[in-house]
């Protein structure tokens, strides 16, 4: 964690404490005061809540190894996919808020447990209790890489008080026409504010770098979630991979699509995906030049 060795850390935290007092933290940009509690889009105060934390063997391989990445899940979400997959925790709030000081124990405590990696979970609404507490953290020792694991749903300029800290971006590009974006999350704007943050994930910390033991140490990887019918516009999201990111942008397509939440009021999305559209991603994945595929 560069940004806490050379000491940027902190003025990260007070740089993004100030941003709460009129939240901009996301392209929602609701400028609600979180300092004083109050909730915008994300339906989150003053303090991140925790809906689980613990190692997680159903990552991606680089991630997992043998003893797990150390997934930390945020409740809420500034997103709000109307087919989350998370559904009880990003739409239905499951969770325990929690103050900084103990967000770094359970941070300290990922690492105690053996896991290669603390991978946070829906982390974009909570930027700034995050890097309080990963300060607090890496002041006690913790040493273990950090996963940015996100809808992608991200303002550039609260990725940049990021930089140094963060040294796994996972980002899930979710589609990218804006009628499909205004229907499913109220956001038109997603695939363009997607692009811009995956650029600046990839300026940061490169292509994802795996180690001797096949774990992932630095970089982008990103995931896609193949939806019915070709809502998540794959070729699109493929294109602009390979051809303005880097051809060698590790990509897992994800196939485990269901149908939760408003899904079943909202076709194509009230079914599952079939074999025959996860074979096509994954096709246009290989044609349109992407040559790591975590599958």
């Amino acid at each position: 964690m560069t940004a806490w060795r050379t000491g940027r850390l902190k003025a990260a935290v007070r740089a993004a404490y100030r941003r709460l007092a009129a939240c901009d933290l996301c392209p929602r940009r609701c400028g609600v005061n979180r300092l004083r509690n109050e909730r915008g889009a994300c339906r989150t105060g003053l303090h991140a809540k925790v809906a689980s934390a613990g190692p997680h063997f159903g990552e991606e391989r680089p991630l997992v190894g043998h003893g797990g990445s150390g997934t930390v899940f945020f409740a809420e979400c500034n997103l709000r996919c109307r087919f989350c997959q998370n559904w009880d925790i990003s739409q239905q709030g499951e969770g325990s808020e929690t103050p900084v000081h103990r967000l770094a124990r359970i941070f300290l405590w990922i690492q105690g447990r053996g896991c290669h990696n603390l991978n946070l979970v829906t982390p974009s609404h909570v930027v700034p209790q995050i890097l309080a507490a990963l300060s607090l953290a890496a002041a006690r020792g913790l040493r273990i890489p950090v996963v940015y694991n996100t809808g992608a749903y991200d303002a550039r300029a609260t990725l940049e008080l990021l930089d140094g800290v963060v040294d796994v971006y996972m980002p899930d590009l979710k589609w990218t026409d804006p009628e499909v974006g205004a229907r499913l999350a109220d956001a038109p704007d997603y695939w363009e504010v997607a692009r811009e943050a995956v650029a600046e994930m990839h300026r940061q910390v490169g292509d994802l770098e795996i180690d001797d033991r096949g774990l992932a140490v630095r970089g982008l990887l990103v995931r896609h979630l193949v939806l019915p019918g070709g809502l998540a516009g794959t070729q699109e999201v493929m294109t602009f991979l390979a051809d303005r990111i880097s051809p060698r942008t590790y990509v897992n397509v994800m196939g485990q699509y269901r149908p939760v939440g408003e899904a079943h009021a909202l076709p194509p999305l009230d079914r599952r995906v079939t074999r025959d559209e996860v074979a096509e991603a994954v096709r246009i994945a290989r044609t349109a030049g992407i040559t790591r595929l975590d599958r």
